[in-house]
């Protein structure tokens, strides 16, 4: 049992000391916001200070006589001037002057410090100038080393701040190239969902998705896809996206006395609207739409609330012609996607032996190599 004088050391009454808890929730509450804020202005400031080093050593390198080595002697000074502090290194000041060089439009730049400095900005906060200094400066080496262009930049840095990346992570979805997946799924969204749902759906679904966290061996169906995604959720939700709430596999539905089982029922928080998933382990054919949209009948008629909106369908085959699936989802009525997965496929045990191991190839390449020098020699004898 606690003492009670440590839960009330003021001795209050029970009415009063609730007062008192009330009133001390509220000032943790602003401390804890008051050091998330201190927190990010810190970083704020030292992206700042890595962009105006980065754009002096632009400017130096193009007027200054120093030479090729002045970075590495820079590097050297900073670091016997202020010992105490990181980031002098003569790689981060070549990461510095890479990052004035990705960001170096002035009008993008005077727009990120005008809302670190809390002074007044007319654009949205959506923007990539907005956000620039939000993100660690090792997530931001990240993205302007790996991005082709300010757009796919602001996808990433929005994405790490929606969905809190970590740097792994954010690594992940460089791997697996998420810029050019999202939004690319062949859909009917336009004509069967009204505007903003419509967009928001699209950029909701990618193509491929890519399910390299689990491996198959030949040979394997639908159930044993379905199988592997369930029992690597988390990994599976992470590939979906943000908003994706997993209700169940093969969930059972009762139509006419007859019984039906989705593949993979969801329920997508943003979208406010079940998602219905079908699996196909192989290439798309025209009538797996036809199926699809008899589930999203059912679900919209026996799932879904009034403030439900309607369910989206998306459809996961191995392979598709897209112009074979804008046939097919021409004329259905209920809002659907098809998309194709990947993931990665291992040797049947059967066959693995029958290859030959990396240090076999080794061996047999130093054999070859000996042979070539061998003969070589000869020849020059």
């Amino acid at each position: 049992m606690s003492d009670p004088a440590m839960t009330n050391p003021l001795a209050l009454p029970p009415a009063v000391l609730a007062d008192y808890q009330d009133w001390l929730k509220t000032i943790k509450q602003r401390i804890h916001a008051t050091r998330m804020k201190m927190a990010l202005a810190a970083n704020g400031e030292l992206i700042s200070l890595y962009y105006e080093i980065g754009a002096q050593i632009v400017d130096r390198e193009s007027h200054a006589q120093w030479g090729s080595g002045f970075i590495n002697a820079f590097s050297r000074d900073l670091r016997q001037a202020f010992p105490e502090i990181g980031g002098f290194s003569s790689k981060n000041l070549r990461y510095c002057r890479a990052f004035f060089r990705f960001y170096c439009d002035p009008a993008i730049w005077q727009q990120a410090v005008a809302k670190l400095r809390d002074t007044p900005w007319a654009g949205s906060e959506s923007q990539l100038s907005a956000l620039l200094m939000e993100i660690p400066w090792g997530h931001n080496i990240q993205i302007f080393t790996k991005c082709h262009s300010l757009a796919e930049a602001g996808f990433y840095i929005k994405q790490t701040l929606e969905l809190g990346w970590s740097r792994d992570v954010l690594a992940l979805q460089f791997k697996s190239n998420l810029y050019a997946r999202t939004g690319k799924a062949v859909t009917n969204f336009s004509r069967t969902l009204p505007l903003p749902q419509s967009d928001l759906a699209q950029q909701t679904l990618k193509d491929p998705y890519t399910f390299d966290f689990m491996s198959m061996t030949e040979p394997y169906n639908e159930r044993d896809v379905e199988r592997q995604l369930t029992q690597h959720i988390t990994q599976f939700l992470l590939e979906l996206g943000k908003g994706f709430a997993f209700i169940g596999r093969q969930y059972h539905l009762e139509i006419a006395g007859n019984d039906y089982y989705i593949d993979l029922l969801f329920y997508h928080v943003t979208l406010k609207c079940y998602v219905v998933v079908e699996l196909k382990n192989r290439k798309f054919i025209p009538e797996y739409a036809g199926k699809l949209n008899f589930y999203l009948s059912a679900v919209d008629s026996l799932l879904k609330r009034n403030d439900d909106q309607p369910t989206i369908g998306l459809l996961l085959c191995r392979d598709k012609n897209n112009i074979e699936v804008e046939f097919a989802l021409r004329d259905m009525n209920k809002p659907m996607g098809v998309s194709e997965y990947t993931l990665v496929e291992a040797l049947p045990d059967n066959l693995k032996g029958a290859l030959p191991t990396v240090e076999e190839i080794e061996n047999d390449l130093q054999q070859l190599q000996a042979a070539e020098d061998h003969n070589g020699d000869g020849g020059r004898q």
